[in-house]
């Protein structure tokens, strides 16, 4: 294992996942997606990174399998260890591929969950990290926004479902894109720093084919005046206080 490669503990779980700091890891968007997304049957993670989300919804009752697609190599392979490392290789499968190439390997119409926690920046809107692994993680470099719609609108049955986390800024976009490709808006959450601060996050569940008719969740506030997480924020992760 490399030096810069440490074993973090699952937020809210047993497991254990293999994180480096120099490349890139998990968020709490990744831990607040997962916990917003009501996935079941056979689950699709697009861009999963290190695999936090799959390994955190890993004992869903209602879950049959979960893919977990990650174009770069070596964050892939941390991902693959780290579903080792938990015995998990039943329930998780990881694919180091484009998930535009998802097409090639899967039927249409075949899976009930999508998730995606995909780059919220556009190319060209903000100065690229010098190190790629952020910069493809951060930046649609790799896929837009738009890829990840039209690979879920083939992949997802009918009332299938996609949850996403996404900047507040793109929120035109994201709505607009997702009608393009007939997965209609149903839910919405904005994530808030504190009470008196603008969101920083949206969550977002869409429907395939479903009906119009947009409903908006209580918003999620993430700190207290002091700085402290707020009750949910540790229920989220697993933590007493």
């Amino acid at each position: 294992m490399e030096g810069d490669v440490r074993i973090d503990i699952v937020p809210g779980s047993q497991y254990r996942i293999l994180q480096n700091k120099r490349k890139f890891s998990y968020g709490i968007d990744a831990i607040i997606l997962s916990d917003f997304a009501q996935a079941r049957g056979l689950v699709m993670d697009l861009g999963t990174g290190t695999g936090i989300i799959p390994i955190r919804l890993a004992d869903g009752k209602d879950i049959k399998k979960i893919y977990g697609v990650e174009i770069q190599g070596d964050v892939a392979e941390l991902a693959k260890e780290s579903v080792k490392l938990n015995k998990l290789e039943e329930k998780i499968q990881i694919l180091n591929m484009d998930l535009k190439d998802l097409r090639d390997r899967f039927s249409k119409a075949s899976f009930d969950t999508i998730i995606s926690n995909p780059p919220y920046m556009k190319t060209g809107s903000a100065i690229l990290n010098e190190e790629e692994n952020f910069a493809l993680s951060r930046h649609e470099i790799a896929c837009s926004f738009e890829d990840i719609i039209s690979v879920s609108d083939y992949l997802l049955k009918p009332l299938g479902k996609i949850y996403l986390v996404h900047r507040p800024n793109r929120l035109v976009d994201i709505l607009s894109t997702m009608r393009q490709y007939r997965i209609e808006p149903k839910y919405i959450r904005f994530v808030q720093p504190r009470w008196d601060k603008k969101p920083n996050l949206v969550l977002i569940e869409g429907v395939k084919g479903g009906r119009a008719d947009l409903k908006f969740h209580d918003p999620l506030i993430v700190y207290d005046e002091n700085g402290n997480y707020l009750d949910e924020i540790y229920e989220i992760y697993g933590m007493d206080r």
